[in-house]
């Protein structure tokens, strides 16, 4: 598996699923910066999912709803396994939840902090163990970091607009970090 960072705000995101896991799923989107979520439930949506996406269409998603989609991201439905195959053939990025064989991509256990973005992956094997690993993380990576990276991107655009080369600003970089006695 490449890790890579998925700028959800590229295009439409589809959700299809129904119930607590499609709730997760889809405040993890939003988290995200997902700004078009298309949620889709097999059944009429359940109380929980209607409360917090608002707008939910019944039914799975048709290809055309796929083929404009960058992902698809599915939880807990019984035909999972048909919507995944669907979004393959269309070539668009599809996560079903807790099914690594249907997975073009696993989404990790994740702590945020501003534009620091820490992802904490098992390939699947144990999210409970990502999820201490997290939980772990976010106590020693405080709030305070998401203005600490802030700082450190403002003199890194101001090394850069200086003309400075890349190893110039990498050893830049690790001198404030050092003298602020961040790590």
């Amino acid at each position: 598996m490449l890790p890579v960072m998925l700028d959800l705000k590229r295009g439409p995101v589809i959700l299809y699923g129904d119930g607590p896991a499609a709730v997760r799923r889809y405040r993890l989107l939003v988290e995200a910066g997902a700004t078009h979520i298309r949620v889709f439930s097999p059944a009429e949506p359940s109380p929980a999912l209607s409360r917090t996406v608002g707008t939910v269409t019944i039914g799975a998603p048709e290809d055309t709803d796929i083929a404009d989609a960058i992902a698809v991201f599915v939880a807990d439905v019984p035909d999972a396994a048909v919507v995944a195959a669907r979004a393959r053939a269309l070539r668009v990025l599809v996560n079903v939840e807790d099914d690594t064989r249907h997975c073009d991509f696993y989404t990790p256990s994740v702590v945020r902090r501003g534009d620091l973005v820490i992802a904490i992956s098992t390939g699947g094997k144990s999210p409970g163990l990502a999820r201490l690993l997290r939980q772990r993380l976010e106590g020693e990576f405080g709030p305070e970091w998401g203005e600490r990276l802030a700082r450190i991107g403002e003199a890194r655009a101001t090394w850069r607009a200086e003309g400075l080369d890349l190893a110039t600003v990498a050893a830049r970089t690790r001198d404030l970090v050092e003298k602020e006695g961040w790590i």
